[in-house]
C-alpha cells in the first residue's frame, strides 16, 4: 500500500486531535492520510467514490480502519448523526457539503482544510471558478459552523506552484469559553 506524503498543512496542525481520536478524511483518494493518522494511533475512517483507490487501502481496512464508497457529491452523505475528532479534506472542494464537514467534527475536535483558491487559474488546475475557493471563503464556513480559527493561509505556494486556502479549526466543546490550543506540537525539553 503506497499512500503518498500527507500534506505539510495536516502534519502541522495534527497535533490538535485528541490522542486516539477518531479521524474522518473526506474524498481520501489513496489515503495518504489515512495511513499516517492510522501510524498516530488514530482510528481513521475514510470516504471516496473511487473503489479502486478503496480497494487498494485494504490492508489498512484490515488494520480497523473503515472505507466508504460513497459518491458524496450526488449521493446522500454517510455521516449524518456522526462526529469525529478531526475531519481532514485536501484538494477538494464541494460546497454543498461544506455544511455537513463543519457539523461532522466533535466538540473538542479539528477541521484541517486545505485546497485551491482564487488565483490558481494563473498557475494551472484546476482553474475552474467552482473548484477555487473565494477569499475568506473557509473562515465563512468555520464561522457558520460554529467553528473556532486556530490557524488560517491564504496565498501562493511555490513547490508545486499554486494558490491555497487553508484551515485549522476546532469545535469548543460544551460551555467552553477559552481553550487553549498549541500553535505547534508539544516540545519536550531533553
Amino acid at each position: 500500500m503506497r499512500a503518498g506524503t500527507p500534506s505539510d498543512w495536516v502534519q502541522r496542525w495534527a497535533h490538535l486531535i485528541p490522542p486516539a481520536g477518531r479521524a474522518l478524511d473526506v474524498a481520501c483518494g489513496a489515503g495518504r492520510h489515512l495511513v499516517w493518522l492510522h501510524g498516530l494511533g488514530h482510528a481513521v475512517t475514510g470516504v471516496d467514490r473511487d473503489a479502486a483507490a478503496l480497494a487498494a487501502l485494504a490492508p489498512l481496512a484490515a488494520q480497523g480502519a473503515e472505507l466508504v464508497n460513497a459518491d458524496i457529491e450526488n449521493g446522500p452523505w454517510p455521516f449524518d448523526g456522526r462526529r469525529f475528532d478531526a475531519v481532514v479534506v485536501t484538494n477538494y472542494l464541494w460546497r454543498p457539503l461544506m455544511p455537513r464537514i463543519a457539523e461532522a467534527v466533535a466538540p473538542g475536535g479539528v477541521l484541517l482544510y486545505e485546497t485551491f483558491a482564487t488565483g490558481n487559474e494563473t498557475v494551472g488546475r484546476p482553474s475552474r471558478p467552482e473548484f477555487l475557493l473565494a477569499p475568506g471563503e473557509l473562515l465563512a464556513v468555520a464561522a457558520a459552523g460554529g467553528l473556532r480559527v486556530v490557524a488560517y493561509e491564504d496565498g501562493f505556494v511555490d513547490a508545486p506552484p499554486r494558490f491555497v486556502q487553508r484551515i485549522a479549526a476546532v469545535r469548543p466543546r460544551t460551555g467552553e469559553t477559552l481553550a487553549r490550543h498549541r500553535l505547534g506540537p508539544s516540545q519536550v525539553a531533553g
